[in-house]
């Protein structure tokens, strides 16, 4: 049924241009449009659409994730442009912060200036 569609991701944020601090500036992500409602940014092919909103409330939970090749220089290069890395108590996460999955799969999580959980990730080779 949805055999050929591609993802499009939304978060919400109450600042656009504290928003496109962090997605564009931050985390380098290319915007591809800019309105006074919506941030849109390419993502590998996908679209990351960040939304303005008059209240903004993150899950708790982590709203999306990135799969990167190399997760200790992707977590160096967050710390580098100051972006904390969230430790879960009970995790045993290294020093990328990042825990490992039963599946081997690496993941470290951090938050965007509203508060939303995002996440890096290395697949297993």
């Amino acid at each position: 049924m949805l055999d050929g569609a591609h993802l499009v991701g939304f978060v919400a944020t109450s600042d656009l241009d504290v928003a496109e601090s962090f997605y564009g500036g931050v985390l380098g992500l290319r915007r591809v449009t800019s309105t006074p409602l919506a941030n849109v940014y390419d993502v590998s092919g996908a679209q990351l659409c960040v939304v303005r909103a008059d209240h903004v409330e993150p899950s708790g939970q982590t709203v999306f994730a990135w799969a990167v090749a190399d997760l200790g220089r992707t977590v160096a290069m967050l710390r580098e442009a100051g972006v904390e890395l969230i430790s879960y108590p009970g995790l045993d996460q290294d020093e990328a912060s990042a825990w490992t999955s039963p599946s081997g799969a690496r993941v470290a999580w951090f938050r965007d200036p509203e508060g939303h959980i995002l996440s890096v990730m290395q697949m297993p080779s």
